[in-house]
């Protein structure tokens, strides 16, 4: 009886996982929209199937109060193995709380080398050194830097603003100590991917004004988030159910980093949670007409002024702190900082974010390198070490920032 029991138990087990992977694959088939341009469709699809069933997953055991969703899929991330390269040295530190990992290329220099403080991307909920790994080490060994990698904390037991702090202290502790890892204080540059682009600009804002520390000498920013709040820009709409990054999946992170209720997404994306003041307030930076017109030739509705939500801006109006939205900081500040390097991507969510930041730098006089691939979508950069779930644009995006980096 105990056997026939187990066996009973075994088949629901099966006969559930396999509905849940049909279920993520009917979804993906009948939601997500796989641009043409991108060149692997195949890979595309497989790899957003394989984060949709851990998204899937995760959901499953948040219901059963086994853990929450973002731990889930960071769980799973980190299991895999790490590549390491015998020309890179990797270490993992702790910079007092924070954990931090340091690559240094393992040949001797005669000189102080370039550092880079690298901040992942995720959402603010997902990603870490792990996933990260593959990136900083090529960043490293090719660029012949010292990279440091800030492990800060996330959601669910941490939200806005400790990331931001985590990463302020660790970079700052960087910069204070940049004798012990052989780099020269000339030439300290900020790098990140996604959130962790706009990781780096907050960081460069914030550091704009600090006379005791090494200047930061450029910001690196691939695929930045840099506002939290317009969801209705041109790339948001004619990207919206492209993977990796969907606007739902956007709102998600949005809500659950910000810990905002997710009852207000139908405000959020109309636009009614901030008054018509602050539109017209900030629409000199963030409006459409900033957004050069061939990038809206796939489409773009501009949408009508409704009604202020009250209720809704009572909770959200947080996206107005900088720390939040960098992209609207005064010209005082922005005027000031330091030279940049953007990556943005043609398939991208946040594509406009990289566009309406490299207008308000080049408005200013802040010199802009900007490489933007027709072919690339949110995400890709990590899939540099994915094996044959690899894009060819990924070593574009590296070879650009190497290249960066070396003109400095």
């Amino acid at each position: 009886m105990e056997v026939l029991f187990l066996l009973l138990v075994l088949a629901a087990a099966y006969t559930f996982s396999v509905g849940v992977g049909l279920y993520v694959v009917c979804d993906h088939f009948l939601t997500a929209d796989i641009p043409a341009a991108i060149g692997h469709p195949v890979k595309l699809r497989v790899l957003h199937c394989i984060f949709q069933l851990l998204v899937t997953w995760g959901t499953i055991f948040e219901k059963l109060r086994i853990c929450s969703m973002p731990q889930f899929v960071r769980f799973i991330h980190d299991l895999a193995p790490l590549k390491m390269d015998p020309d890179v040295v990797v270490k993992d530190l702790w910079f007092g709380t924070i954990p931090v990992r340091l690559y240094q290329p393992k040949a001797s220099s005669g000189a102080l080398r370039t550092g880079i403080v690298f901040y992942h991307g995720g959402g603010g909920i997902l990603g870490s050194l792990r996933t990260h790994h593959g990136v900083c080490c090529h960043l490293s060994k090719e660029s012949d830097a010292v990279v440091l990698a800030v492990g800060y904390r996330k959601v669910p037991k941490h939200r806005f603003p400790v990331a931001i702090r985590d990463c302020m202290v660790a970079t700052t502790h960087f910069l204070k100590s940049l004798n012990k890892y052989g780099v020269d204080p000339a030439r300290v540059l900020v790098c990140g991917d996604s959130v962790g682009g706009g990781v780096a600009v907050i960081i460069c804002q914030n550091l704009v004004d600090s006379s005791d520390l090494p200047k930061i000498r450029a910001q690196i920013l691939v695929y930045p988030a840099l506002q939290a709040m317009d969801f209705q820009s041109p790339s948001y709409q004619q990207n919206k159910n492209v993977p990796l990054l969907s606007q739902n999946f956007a709102f998600y992170c949005w809500c659950h980093y910000l810990d905002i209720s997710p009852a207000w997404k139908s405000s959020v994306f109309k636009g009614t949670h901030l008054p018509t003041e602050v539109w017209e307030k900030y629409r000199k930076w963030l409006g459409a007409e900033n957004i050069p017109e061939r990038f809206k030739k796939r489409g773009y509705l501009p949408m009508p002024c409704e009604p202020l939500n009250e209720a809704a801006y009572l909770e959200t109006n947080l996206i107005l702190d900088l720390l939040n939205s960098p992209l609207i900081a005064g010209d005082e500040v922005v005027s000031r900082l330091p030279e940049a390097c953007i990556v943005s991507c043609e398939y991208d969510l946040l594509r406009d974010h990289s566009l309406l930041y490299k207008k308000r730098l080049e408005d200013l006089g802040v010199p802009v390198t900007w490489h933007h691939m027709e072919d690339g979508f949110h995400g890709v950069f990590t899939t540099l070490d994915m094996g044959c779930l690899y894009f060819p644009c990924s070593r574009r995006i590296l070879n650009a920032v190497v290249h960066f980096i070396k003109g400095l």
